[in-house]
Protein backbone atom coordinates (compact mmCIF):
# COMPACT_ATOMS: atom_id res chain seq x y z
CA UNK A 1 0.00 0.00 0.00
CA UNK A 2 1.25 3.49 -0.96
CA UNK A 3 1.53 5.69 1.76
CA UNK A 4 1.74 10.01 1.23
CA UNK A 5 3.79 9.33 4.21
CA UNK A 6 5.93 6.81 3.56
CA UNK A 7 8.76 9.42 2.41
CA UNK A 8 10.28 11.02 5.67
CA UNK A 9 12.33 13.41 3.57
CA UNK A 10 9.40 15.29 1.79
CA UNK A 11 7.57 18.01 3.47
CA UNK A 12 3.78 16.53 2.79
CA UNK A 13 1.00 19.34 2.77
CA UNK A 14 -3.01 17.99 3.17
CA UNK A 15 -5.67 20.69 2.66
CA UNK A 16 -8.75 20.21 4.45
CA UNK A 17 -11.92 19.82 3.19
CA UNK A 18 -15.81 19.58 4.62
CA UNK A 19 -18.52 18.34 2.65
CA UNK A 20 -20.78 20.41 1.20
CA UNK A 21 -24.60 20.56 3.05
CA UNK A 22 -27.29 18.40 1.26
CA UNK A 23 -26.68 16.65 -1.79
CA UNK A 24 -25.26 18.42 -4.74
CA UNK A 25 -21.68 18.25 -4.64
CA UNK A 26 -20.71 19.93 -7.83
CA UNK A 27 -19.80 23.45 -6.38
CA UNK A 28 -17.67 22.28 -4.44
CA UNK A 29 -16.07 20.12 -6.47
CA UNK A 30 -15.75 22.85 -8.96
CA UNK A 31 -14.26 25.12 -6.30
CA UNK A 32 -11.10 21.84 -5.56
CA UNK A 33 -10.85 20.88 -8.98
CA UNK A 34 -9.16 24.48 -9.53
CA UNK A 35 -7.18 24.74 -7.32
CA UNK A 36 -5.75 20.71 -7.59
CA UNK A 37 -2.50 21.80 -9.29
CA UNK A 38 -1.73 23.40 -6.73
CA UNK A 39 1.74 22.10 -4.93
CA UNK A 40 -0.17 19.89 -2.03
CA UNK A 41 -0.27 16.02 -1.41
CA UNK A 42 -3.83 14.73 -0.73
CA UNK A 43 -7.21 16.24 0.57
CA UNK A 44 -8.02 15.42 4.11
CA UNK A 45 -12.69 15.44 4.28
CA UNK A 46 -13.79 15.85 7.48
CA UNK A 47 -16.83 14.05 8.65
CA UNK A 48 -19.64 16.26 10.00
CA UNK A 49 -17.61 18.54 12.00
CA UNK A 50 -19.25 20.49 15.07
CA UNK A 51 -21.63 17.89 14.72
CA UNK A 52 -24.06 19.25 11.91
CA UNK A 53 -24.76 16.74 8.74
CA UNK A 54 -23.24 17.03 5.91
CA UNK A 55 -22.58 14.83 3.22
CA UNK A 56 -21.21 11.74 3.54
CA UNK A 57 -17.60 11.79 4.25
CA UNK A 58 -16.44 8.41 2.14
CA UNK A 59 -18.84 9.95 -0.75
CA UNK A 60 -17.34 12.97 -1.12
CA UNK A 61 -13.47 11.92 -0.34
CA UNK A 62 -14.85 9.54 -3.61
CA UNK A 63 -16.43 11.62 -5.35
CA UNK A 64 -13.28 13.99 -5.27
CA UNK A 65 -10.39 11.74 -5.56
CA UNK A 66 -12.19 10.72 -8.82
CA UNK A 67 -12.74 14.21 -10.41
CA UNK A 68 -9.16 15.43 -8.87
CA UNK A 69 -7.16 12.34 -9.12
CA UNK A 70 -5.53 13.69 -6.02
CA UNK A 71 -5.56 11.17 -3.21
CA UNK A 72 -8.09 11.60 0.02
CA UNK A 73 -8.00 11.10 3.27
CA UNK A 74 -10.94 9.84 5.47
CA UNK A 75 -11.77 11.00 8.70
CA UNK A 76 -13.82 8.62 10.93
CA UNK A 77 -15.28 9.29 14.22
CA UNK A 78 -16.47 6.99 16.98
CA UNK A 79 -19.40 9.99 17.81
CA UNK A 80 -21.35 8.55 14.40
CA UNK A 81 -21.20 5.09 13.98
CA UNK A 82 -20.69 1.81 16.19
CA UNK A 83 -17.97 -1.18 15.17
CA UNK A 84 -20.00 -2.53 12.59
CA UNK A 85 -21.07 0.35 11.21
CA UNK A 86 -17.46 1.94 11.08
CA UNK A 87 -15.59 -1.29 9.92
CA UNK A 88 -17.74 -1.12 6.87
CA UNK A 89 -16.96 2.13 6.13
CA UNK A 90 -13.31 1.12 6.30
CA UNK A 91 -14.10 -1.97 3.94
CA UNK A 92 -16.04 0.13 1.56
CA UNK A 93 -13.98 2.92 1.91
CA UNK A 94 -10.87 0.16 0.73
CA UNK A 95 -12.71 -0.71 -2.55
CA UNK A 96 -12.88 2.62 -3.16
CA UNK A 97 -9.43 3.26 -3.43
CA UNK A 98 -9.31 4.78 -0.32
CA UNK A 99 -6.34 3.53 2.18
CA UNK A 100 -5.83 6.45 4.51
CA UNK A 101 -7.79 8.14 7.56
CA UNK A 102 -7.53 10.12 10.46
CA UNK A 103 -9.73 8.31 13.89
CA UNK A 104 -11.28 10.79 15.86
CA UNK A 105 -13.67 11.00 18.91
CA UNK A 106 -15.86 13.90 16.65
CA UNK A 107 -17.17 17.18 17.79
CA UNK A 108 -20.14 16.41 20.92
CA UNK A 109 -23.27 16.60 19.93
CA UNK A 110 -25.36 19.81 20.56
CA UNK A 111 -28.37 18.69 22.86
CA UNK A 112 -30.26 21.99 21.91
CA UNK A 113 -29.49 22.25 18.73
CA UNK A 114 -32.16 21.74 15.41
CA UNK A 115 -29.02 18.60 14.14
CA UNK A 116 -29.29 17.15 18.07
CA UNK A 117 -27.91 13.30 17.60
CA UNK A 118 -27.44 10.79 20.47
CA UNK A 119 -23.64 10.09 20.50
CA UNK A 120 -22.63 6.83 19.88
CA UNK A 121 -19.57 5.89 21.42
CA UNK A 122 -19.07 2.08 20.83
CA UNK A 123 -15.83 2.30 20.74
CA UNK A 124 -12.70 4.69 21.60
CA UNK A 125 -10.26 6.62 19.29
CA UNK A 126 -7.62 4.03 20.50
CA UNK A 127 -9.81 1.07 19.26
CA UNK A 128 -10.57 2.41 16.05
CA UNK A 129 -7.01 3.40 15.10
CA UNK A 130 -6.59 -0.49 15.75
CA UNK A 131 -9.48 -1.23 13.59
CA UNK A 132 -8.01 0.47 10.56
CA UNK A 133 -5.01 -0.92 11.18
CA UNK A 134 -5.87 -4.45 11.57
CA UNK A 135 -7.76 -3.43 8.39
CA UNK A 136 -4.53 -3.42 6.50
CA UNK A 137 -4.97 0.53 6.02
CA UNK A 138 -3.33 3.51 7.39
CA UNK A 139 -4.64 5.17 10.38
CA UNK A 140 -3.61 8.85 11.70
CA UNK A 141 -4.47 10.50 14.34
CA UNK A 142 -5.04 14.40 15.80
CA UNK A 143 -2.88 16.18 18.25
CA UNK A 144 -6.03 18.85 19.95
CA UNK A 145 -3.26 20.12 22.49
CA UNK A 146 -5.92 21.87 24.30
CA UNK A 147 -4.15 25.50 24.71
CA UNK A 148 -7.16 26.79 25.89
CA UNK A 149 -6.41 24.75 29.31
CA UNK A 150 -2.72 24.24 28.58
CA UNK A 151 -3.47 21.02 28.39
CA UNK A 152 -0.53 19.40 25.92
CA UNK A 153 1.65 17.39 28.52
CA UNK A 154 -1.97 15.14 29.37
CA UNK A 155 -3.07 14.87 25.46
CA UNK A 156 0.65 13.98 24.13
CA UNK A 157 0.13 11.08 26.85
CA UNK A 158 -3.24 9.89 24.64
CA UNK A 159 -1.36 11.00 21.57
CA UNK A 160 1.32 8.22 22.52
CA UNK A 161 -1.70 5.60 22.87
CA UNK A 162 -2.74 6.32 19.83
CA UNK A 163 0.67 5.90 18.09
CA UNK A 164 0.94 2.09 20.37
CA UNK A 165 -2.59 1.09 19.35
CA UNK A 166 -1.27 1.39 15.41
CA UNK A 167 -1.22 5.30 14.42
CA UNK A 168 1.37 6.15 11.55
CA UNK A 169 0.92 10.26 11.58
CA UNK A 170 -0.61 12.88 13.47
CA UNK A 171 -2.04 15.77 12.54
CA UNK A 172 -2.29 18.97 14.97
CA UNK A 173 -4.85 21.73 15.70
CA UNK A 174 -4.42 24.44 14.50
CA UNK A 175 -1.16 26.84 15.67
CA UNK A 176 -1.02 30.55 15.28
CA UNK A 177 2.65 31.16 17.28
CA UNK A 178 5.79 30.19 17.45
CA UNK A 179 5.81 29.10 21.08
CA UNK A 180 3.09 26.91 20.60
CA UNK A 181 5.21 25.42 17.78
CA UNK A 182 7.89 25.10 19.08
CA UNK A 183 6.46 23.20 22.56
CA UNK A 184 4.52 20.89 20.05
CA UNK A 185 7.93 20.46 18.49
CA UNK A 186 9.56 19.23 21.79
CA UNK A 187 6.60 17.79 23.42
CA UNK A 188 6.79 15.48 20.30
CA UNK A 189 10.24 14.60 19.37
CA UNK A 190 9.77 11.04 20.85
CA UNK A 191 6.70 10.23 18.81
CA UNK A 192 8.47 8.23 15.93
CA UNK A 193 5.94 9.03 13.01
CA UNK A 194 5.22 12.07 10.97
CA UNK A 195 3.76 15.20 12.75
CA UNK A 196 1.80 17.34 10.32
CA UNK A 197 0.70 20.68 11.74
CA UNK A 198 -2.67 22.34 11.18
CA UNK A 199 -2.93 25.95 9.77
CA UNK A 200 -6.08 27.53 9.72
CA UNK A 201 -6.13 31.06 7.89
CA UNK A 202 -8.18 33.97 9.88
CA UNK A 203 -10.08 35.99 7.35
CA UNK A 204 -10.99 39.01 9.79
CA UNK A 205 -10.84 39.62 13.66
CA UNK A 206 -14.93 38.79 13.63
CA UNK A 207 -13.59 35.68 12.68
CA UNK A 208 -10.79 34.89 14.79
CA UNK A 209 -12.89 36.12 18.09
CA UNK A 210 -15.12 33.22 17.08
CA UNK A 211 -12.16 30.68 16.49
CA UNK A 212 -10.57 32.07 20.27
CA UNK A 213 -14.19 32.17 22.18
CA UNK A 214 -15.97 29.44 20.64
CA UNK A 215 -14.08 26.74 18.92
CA UNK A 216 -12.78 23.95 21.77
CA UNK A 217 -9.12 23.31 21.04
CA UNK A 218 -7.97 26.65 19.36
CA UNK A 219 -6.39 29.60 20.94
CA UNK A 220 -5.44 32.78 19.19
CA UNK A 221 -2.53 35.15 20.87
CA UNK A 222 -3.17 38.67 21.42
CA UNK A 223 -0.47 39.80 18.87
CA UNK A 224 -2.06 37.67 16.56
CA UNK A 225 -5.52 38.97 16.74
CA UNK A 226 -4.37 42.49 17.24
CA UNK A 227 -2.94 42.27 13.88
CA UNK A 228 -5.52 41.30 12.40
CA UNK A 229 -7.97 44.06 14.07
CA UNK A 230 -5.84 46.63 13.07
CA UNK A 231 -5.15 45.34 9.43
CA UNK A 232 -6.96 47.11 6.67
CA UNK A 233 -7.04 44.12 4.57
CA UNK A 234 -7.19 41.27 7.11
CA UNK A 235 -7.64 38.66 4.43
CA UNK A 236 -4.33 39.69 3.80
CA UNK A 237 -2.82 39.24 6.96
CA UNK A 238 -4.36 35.77 7.43
CA UNK A 239 -2.44 34.98 4.42
CA UNK A 240 0.21 36.74 5.66
CA UNK A 241 0.16 34.79 8.49
CA UNK A 242 -0.36 31.28 6.86
CA UNK A 243 2.64 31.96 5.34
CA UNK A 244 4.41 32.51 8.07
CA UNK A 245 3.14 29.29 10.03
CA UNK A 246 3.78 27.06 6.66
CA UNK A 247 7.38 28.18 6.37
CA UNK A 248 7.47 27.29 10.07
CA UNK A 249 6.29 24.34 9.93
CA UNK A 250 8.92 23.35 7.00
CA UNK A 251 11.72 23.55 9.74
CA UNK A 252 10.24 21.65 12.54
CA UNK A 253 7.38 19.09 11.00
CA UNK A 254 6.79 16.70 8.62
CA UNK A 255 4.27 18.67 6.84
CA UNK A 256 1.05 20.88 7.06
CA UNK A 257 -2.67 20.71 6.80
CA UNK A 258 -4.10 23.65 5.80
CA UNK A 259 -7.80 24.21 6.49
CA UNK A 260 -9.37 27.10 4.71
CA UNK A 261 -12.48 28.24 6.20
CA UNK A 262 -15.70 28.97 4.13
CA UNK A 263 -14.53 27.25 1.48
CA UNK A 264 -12.07 29.97 1.11
CA UNK A 265 -9.73 27.28 -1.48
CA UNK A 266 -9.13 30.87 -3.38
CA UNK A 267 -6.70 31.97 -0.72
CA UNK A 268 -4.66 28.88 -1.17
CA UNK A 269 -2.69 29.98 -4.37
CA UNK A 270 -1.42 33.04 -2.67
CA UNK A 271 -0.40 30.59 0.90
CA UNK A 272 0.94 27.33 -1.50
CA UNK A 273 3.30 30.11 -3.23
Amino acid sequence: MHSIFSNRNEFIVTIEVVPPSGDDPEKLLSKLTQCSSLPFHAFSVASNPVAKPKMSALAFSYLLKKATNKPTILHLTTRDKNRLGLQSEIWGAKALGINTFIAVTGDPSALKSKHSAVTVGDIDVFQLIAIVENSGLEAGAVLDFRPEINGLDHEIKRLAKKVAAGSSFVVTQPVYDEKTAYAIHKATKNIKVPVIMGVLPLLSYRHSMFLHQKVAGIAIPDPVMSQIKKSDEPIQEGIRQSKKMLELAKSLFSGACLMPPFERFDILTEILQ
